[in-house]
């Protein structure tokens, strides 16, 4: 998993991020935003489009806030993922 968003984008959901991602990737739940692990190609696009600092490549995500992978990772795979948002 490339790049990764974290608990920031938690009732912020900017999007700012999707208006720059070439591939589509960024996704809508609930309360956040969250990148697909499969469909991003790593471009880092997104992460100085983020206004409060969510996005991580995955390597570099806070050690308090790695658990993000693992959450960005099973909602795709959640009875109710998140999906496209709109722009």
């Amino acid at each position: 998993m490339p790049y990764v968003i974290t608990e920031a984008c938690k009732g912020v959901k900017d999007k700012a991020c999707v208006e720059v991602c070439p591939v589509d990737c960024i996704y809508e739940g609930p309360d956040q935003l969250y990148i697909h692990p499969d469909e991003c190609i790593d471009c880092g696009a997104c992460e100085p489009e983020c206004p409060v600092t969510a996005i991580f490549p995955d390597e570099d995500v806070p050690a308090d806030q790695r658990h993000y992978i693992q959450i960005n990772r099973d909602v795709f795979n959640s009875d109710d993922p998140p999906v496209r948002p709109t722009r």
